[in-house]
């Protein structure tokens, strides 16, 4: 055999192995971005916090990379500027996953919903109305991730950060959720029932209308109550905190009958992808626990 026969056999060889390689499948649309994995075992869907976007999202959820190599396919959406879904919102998000999942043949199983901050509130709401509405996109799990999950008490909290003018970040978001809340749902006190229609759990009133459905799935919450940190910038105690009303949801859905749920706390996880030390941030979430979490068949 030359020595030109047999670069020519490796380099054939080579190729061939290289081709059978199951592919990563990246497609992007109407606002989501989907990456399908070669084998699927499970898909994760995630919504951003607030001001955020799928850019933001890819950039800070570190626990994203390489997860298609884990069997789970991603789908990232760009639904933001929402602490709330109306019911319209949420029938429309719904026919998105239901299209998304049909025109892609993803396969209708292990498919775990989560998001960060009001993203969290999002993916407890419509994970709520899937179950409930009996869709075909059905969620085996939901995560929220430090989520200000009782609007009640977001809005009396953006009060207290305004009126102690901490920090000039808390006094802005604090101004802002005021003029939102009371243009959209009024004053607390005199329209309780916004709250409750919108929140996925009300501390005061104790209502889960939005939590029943999610007793029948995996549930988790995950928090980092730096109070050190709060103290210093922002002048809050725990019951001032998000963790705070993630712990009394937990608790509420554990009464309701759940006994799948997961109250999450870290230490010295919150780091922003600049570097930035803040417990209020994706990177919270421990990319093995997770995929261990979606993966275990015990549902």
């Amino acid at each position: 055999m030359s020595i030109l026969q047999y670069f020519f056999i490796l380099s054939f060889t080579f190729l061939n192995c290289t081709s059978s390689k199951p592919q990563l499948e990246l497609i992007r649309g109407n606002n989501f971005e989907l990456r399908i994995a070669p084998k699927q075992k499970a898909v994760l869907i995630l919504f951003p916090c607030f001001p955020c976007d799928i850019e933001n999202t890819k950039t800070e959820a570190k626990f994203l990379k390489d997860l298609d190599q884990e069997g789970i396919t991603t789908l990232l959406l760009g639904v933001n500027h929402r602490l709330y879904l109306t019911e319209l919102e949420k029938i429309e998000i719904s026919n998105q996953l239901d299209s998304i999942f049909e025109n892609n043949n993803l396969k209708n199983e292990n498919i775990f919903i989560g998001g960060f901050s009001s993203g969290g509130n999002i993916a407890f709401l419509l994970a709520n109305h899937l179950l409930e509405t009996k869709n075909n996109v059905k969620p085996s799990g939901v995560f929220a991730v430090d989520a200000p999950l009782d609007l009640e008490a977001l809005y009396n909290g953006a009060k207290k950060d305004v009126k102690n003018n901490t920090h000039p970040d808390a006094v802005a978001e604090g101004n802002f959720i005021i003029e939102l809340f009371e243009k959209e749902m009024g004053i607390p006190n005199e329209n309780i029932e916004a709250y409750k229609a919108y929140s996925p759990y009300l501390i005061s009133c104790n209502s889960t209308k939005n939590l029943k459905s999610l007793t029948q799935v995996k549930t988790r919450f995950y928090c980092e109550p730096d109070l050190d940190w709060q103290l210093k910038n922002r002048q809050r105690s725990y019951e001032d905190l998000n963790a705070h009303k993630m712990e009394m949801t937990y608790q509420a859905l554990k009464k309701t009958g759940s006994i799948r749920t997961e109250f999450i706390v870290t230490t010295n996880r919150g780091y922003r992808a600049n570097g930035d030390r803040h417990p209020h941030s994706w990177n919270i979430v421990e990319r093995e626990s997770l995929v261990a979490w979606m993966l275990e068949h015990d549902n």
